[in-house]
């Protein structure tokens, strides 16, 4: 079990870690492509916002054994992209369904700023390359 076993969106998060695992090259350009994709203050926001949604719901102590546990498998700019999705689904019960849009809805909703899309964004590009 996981220290976020108990949450809605868990399976997302194991499969978002066993993908960066698996697959690190694929999530190799979507840090860049997400920063290309929403600027970087929307960016900011949507950490900031789901941060304090985590806090709020007292799941913080969770993102902390996530953060550590994608910590040492990659670079900052990987590890960037998947502690963004990650978090979102720590925050946000009702984001997973983002997964299963087609990544062109997704970046629609993040360049209007929707802050579950920018922070899941990268995450649905590698893991749809995963796919393909």
């Amino acid at each position: 079990m996981t220290a976020w076993s108990h949450l809605p969106n868990a399976k997302h998060i194991d499969r978002i870690i066993a993908d960066l695992k698996k697959n690190p090259g694929a999530w190799g350009a979507t840090q860049d492509t997400a920063w290309i994709v929403t600027q970087d203050t929307a960016w900011n926001a949507a950490w900031t916002a789901a941060r304090i949604t985590a806090m709020a719901e007292e799941r913080i102590a969770t993102w902390g054994v996530a953060y550590d546990s994608v910590y040492d498998i990659t670079t900052l700019n990987k590890r960037n992209s998947a502690w963004g999705a990650i978090l979102a689904l720590i925050a946000y019960d009702d984001c997973a369904y983002l997964f299963d849009e087609k990544i062109e809805h997704v970046q629609m909703l993040a360049l209007l700023g929707n802050e579950q899309a920018i922070l899941l964004y990268p995450a649905c590009v590698a893991m749809q390359k995963e796919k393909t």
